[in-house]
This record gives structure tokens, C-alpha cells and sequence, in this order.
């Protein structure tokens, strides 16, 4: 019987399907399991609380008459730098437009023009082909329309607030995975016939970042423990505009405003980025990033600013309903006066890694959505790829995972009691940020691998959700950092100021295990 660290486990379930996470993906998933057995959805927070919710700017798909899916795949592969998985890139944009209608067809309300899709034009885009819902909510709207879906079918049941802290191992194969139950106060033993890892991103291992509260991590952290590939997971994206006023959430203020032509200025009311690059604001999100973190250096402001006040008021209300609304309770009227912004941890191009149908390294473990490294962003993920590929291959994991419906559902071996790292999670976001950030060097990142490795551990016998997350936020950094150290180069979203170009001996994808004690490219 497994002690765990809030208390006993009281319960044992069992179902034929777990899916870890209820956003874009693990909907998708569960959807498409549910015709052959029991799904339960695991949420760690409200299921309202994902990064699919937040997600403002839109989702690409060559739907529009003057676009084609090839345009499409090669602007995916020009933001990935070269690292971008080819056949994952063409089933992405290839099966994009169909999981598109089909949302539609399940109700989801794009904005239109009149009776046509409105398309409008973002970042590294040669074709304006990002749709959005009520402006800038489109994440909710698909979130909406998927949880509708998912809640009609009788054989997908949900359950809130129940955070995954390991994967139950049995002969290398997964088959189930232990919950922290907040409001209970227990620990849950999961078996299932396979799992669906489809827990979001890490953002907030850094101290700046758009992401929600829960995204510490914890599918990498989970997987790696339990034996899974990660790669790739040194690539974190930032976004280089997010909100930035004292005491206020880093809300992310959409890549869509600069696509509908707001500008960047530094503190003299200048703009910039026409120096930096031939796409001016439109250029890739890493080249922004860096752009603004150079021209804070230079002035020594604490931000840069987003100007819209030379585009029509009621049309940047109208377009940009929440985010007009939310900056205007922080004391920002876009439409009259310029917003601080500055870059914040905004996405993981890395992940567990999975073949094209969500399969991990270990049977009847699968990932899908920011969790997984499908290989499809490559270095740097281009603008609005993100709901898209949750979708794409979310569903293609949940039809993969189908074959798996007559495994015997066993129970695991159970992991002790663990301890926990003595480091704050002030600390380590303080070394993610200082360290592993938007320019990173050998010596910053030989400094956090140390601090991270040296750190002591306390054991706890009263151990809550955020002692877990504070467990995973260091297994994720050290990786982070590890893979970034061992990539002597830049590309995407990952600069190394000691290694300022790009590196053929590089363009390979970097794997680490918690089984190897150094990091490999493949």
C-alpha cells in the first residue's frame, strides 16, 4: 500500500483510459476514446484552468482561397530553424483544416465577415490564415466547444482538482499514475489499460510568463521519472509582448496586434524593430524577443511599449475586446496611450517524446499537445500553430490509443514517500530567469546546473500540490539547462551569447533520460 505524502491512499480507481489534462489535446483524446471504453479526465485545477484557455491569438490553417497547405508547411518549417520534423509538419497543416470544420461543425463561433471565416495575418505568416473567436478569446471559444462535446458523451467522466504526481511503471510499460487529491486530502492510485499525458507547458518556472498557474511542468517531470525520452526541451519560446505594469499579471497581449499593425517603441517613443529585421514587428517571435531585451539594455527602461494609438479606437475595442478590457483594469487604455510590454516565458517547443501518433518511449504512455515534442515546431513555433497541433494530434494520440482497449489493467509499483527540493520556488524560478532565459552562456548555465544538483531535500509528510510542483519545476529546470549548456550553438528560440551562430554539427534534436548521465543529439 503506497503512503503517500498527503496522507494514505483510500482509493484505488480504475478505468480503461486516463488522460492527464483537460485542455485542446486531452479533449480531443478523450473524444476520440470514448467510443471504446471508460475515459476519465484528470484535471489539476478547475477544468477551466488551462493553457488552451488563455491561448488569444488564434489558430492557422490554410482554409482561405488565396492559401495553400504548402504555403502553410514551409512557414512552419522557416520558424523551426531547421530542426522542424517534416512528415509531423505535414500532417499538422495537411489534417488542419478538417479539425477545423469539425469543430465548426460541433459549434465552435470563429469571427466572420459576413458569412465568410475572417482570416487575419500574424507573425512569420506569408498568408493570412489565423482565425479567431470574439477577437481575441480563441482558446476559450475551442476549449468551450470541446468540453460541450466531451461532457455529452456518457463515457467520459471528469474529475477537478487532482494533480498527476507519478506515473505508475509495471515491466516498462505505464499503467495508471498516482494523483494528489487537494480538497481530500489523499492520494489517488489511477490504473488504466494507457495514459494521455496532455498536462501543458512550464511557464511558470520562469518569473515572468503568460502561462496559467498550473503549467509547472509536471507531464516532462512525471515522464521523465518515469523513465520517458525527453527532447528538445531546452527550446523555450518567449513572447515578446506581454503586459507590463507593477503588480499586475504578465497578461499576454496578442502576436494579432502587431498583425493588424500596432508598433514597438523604446522609451523615447522610437520605433525599433526595422533595425533588428526586415519584417520589422512581424518578425519571428525570438528575433522580437532578443530585439526588445537589446533595446532595454541599451536604455535601461524597464520595458518597451506597444502602440496602437494610430489605428481606429472602436476598431481595436471591437477586435480586442479582452484585451482592451483587461489592460483598462490595469490602468492601460490601449486605444489612447501606449502599453509597457516586455518578453515572458510564453511556450515549449520541447517535450516527451513521441512518434506521429502521440506514442512516447514507454508503451502505453502517450503525450500530445505543449507537453509533447512531436518535432513539429522544431526551434521556434510559428505564431498560432499551438491549438492546432493540440487538436491534430491530440485526436490522432486518443485513435492510437484505441488498439489498447483489450490490455489487461494492472496496478503498478507504487512510488515511496519522496522528499522534496530545499530550494524555494522563488529561487528556482530565479535561476530559470536568470540562467536559462532569453540569452543564456556556458557559465550562467554551469551555475544553475550546480545550484539545482547541490540543492538538499526535505522530506514531508504533509505535503501539498505546490511541494509537487516545486519537485517538478526543479527536475524541469536542470533539464532545461543541462540541454541547453550541451547545445553549443543558437537556433530558435535558444541563444547562446558565447555561441551566436548556428551549427550544423547542431541541427540535430537533443534526448536526455533520467537513465544517461549525458545529453545526446539525434
Amino acid at each position: 500500500m503506497y503512503h503517500g505524502n498527503i496522507g494514505p491512499t483510500v482509493e484505488h480507481i480504475t478505468y480503461d483510459f486516463l488522460v492527464v489534462g483537460a485542455g485542446v489535446a486531452g479533449l480531443m483524446a478523450a473524444i476520440e476514446l470514448a467510443p471504446v471504453g471508460k475515459v476519465l479526465v484528470v484535471a489539476k485545477d478547475s477544468l477551466r484552468e488551462s493553457s488552451s484557455e488563455y491561448a488569444q491569438g488564434g489558430i492557422a490553417a490554410a482554409l482561405s482561397d488565396d492559401d495553400e497547405v504548402e504555403l502553410h508547411e514551409q512557414d512552419t518549417i522557416a520558424a523551426g530553424d531547421g530542426l522542424c520534423d517534416r512528415s509531423a509538419v505535414r500532417i499538422l497543416v495537411e489534417e488542419g483544416p478538417a479539425s477545423i470544420q469539425r469543430l465548426i461543425e460541433w459549434g465552435a463561433e470563429f469571427d466572420r465577415e459576413g458569412s465568410r471565416l475572417a482570416f487575419a495575418r500574424e507573425g512569420a505568416h506569408s498568408r493570412s490564415r489565423v482565425l479567431h473567436a470574439h477577437g481575441d478569446s480563441t482558446g476559450r471559444e475551442i476549449s468551450r466547444t470541446l468540453y460541450q462535446k466531451a461532457a455529452s458523451l456518457e463515457n467520459i467522466t471528469f474529475r477537478s482538482f487532482s494533480a498527476i504526481t507519478d506515473l505508475l511503471v509495471r515491466d516498462r510499460e505505464v499503467v495508471g499514475a498516482v494523483a494528489c487529491d487537494q480538497a481530500a486530502k489523499q492520494s489517488v492510485a489511477i490504473a488504466a489499460r494507457a495514459v494521455l499525458l496532455a498536462t501543458g507547458g512550464l511557464g511558470r518556472l520562469y518569473r515572468d510568463t503568460t502561462n496559467p498557474d498550473v503549467a509547472t511542468g509536471d507531464g516532462v517531470a512525471t515522464a521523465y521519472r518515469a523513465g520517458a525520452e525527453i527532447s528538445d526541451i531546452e527550446f523555450v519560446q518567449f513572447h515578446p509582448t506581454a503586459l507590463h505594469v507593477e503588480g499586475a499579471p504578465r497578461f499576454l497581449l496578442s502576436e494579432a496586434l502587431r498583425g493588424e499593425g500596432a508598433y514597438l517603441r523604446n522609451a523615447a517613443g522610437e520605433r525599433f524593430m526595422e533595425q533588428y529585421h526586415p519584417m520589422a514587428e512581424l518578425a519571428p517571435r525570438d528575433v522580437v524577443s532578443r530585439s526588445i531585451i537589446s533595446v532595454i539594455g541599451k536604455t535601461g527602461a524597464p520595458h518597451v511599449f506597444l502602440d496602437l494609438t494610430h489605428l481606429d479606437a472602436a476598431f481595436v475595442r471591437k477586435r480586442f475586446p479582452r484585451i482592451y478590457e483587461t489592460c483598462l483594469h490595469h490602468g492601460v487604455d490601449i486605444s489612447k496611450e501606449p502599453a509597457p510590454v516586455h518578453p515572458a516565458a510564453h511556450y515549449a517547443m520541447g517535450g516527451v517524446r513521441t512518434d506521429l501518433n502521440g506514442q512516447t518511449s514507454l508503451r502505453r504512455l502517450f503525450a500530445a499537445g505543449e507537453v509533447a515534442c512531436t518535432g513539429v515546431h522544431g526551434a521556434n513555433r510559428l505564431a498560432s500553430n499551438s491549438l492546432l497541433e493540440g487538436l491534430v494530434f491530440g485526436a490522432r494520440a486518443g485513435k492510437t490509443m484505441r488498439a489498447l482497449a483489450d490490455e489487461e489493467i494492472r496496478m503498478g509499483e507504487i512510488p515511496e514517500e519522496c522528499s522534496f527540493p530545499a530550494l524555494s520556488e522563488d529561487r528556482l524560478r530565479g535561476i530559470a530567469s536568470e540562467r536559462c532565459g532569453i540569452i543564456r552562456c556556458r557559465r550562467g548555465l554551469e551555475q544553475a546546473c550546480a545550484e539545482l544538483l547541490a540543492a538538499g531535500s526535505v522530506p514531508r509528510k504533509d505535503a501539498v500540490r505546490a511541494h509537487y510542483e516545486t519537485r517538478n519545476m526543479q527536475t524541469v529546470t536542470l533539464l532545461i539547462a543541462r540541454c541547453a549548456l550541451a547545445r553549443q550553438e543558437s537556433r530558435g528560440a535558444h541563444f547562446r551569447g558565447d555561441f551566436p551562430t548556428k551549427d550544423t554539427a547542431f541541427q540535430r534534436h537533443s534526448l536526455i533520460t533520467n537513465n544517461k548521465n549525458e545529453v545526446e543529439f539525434v
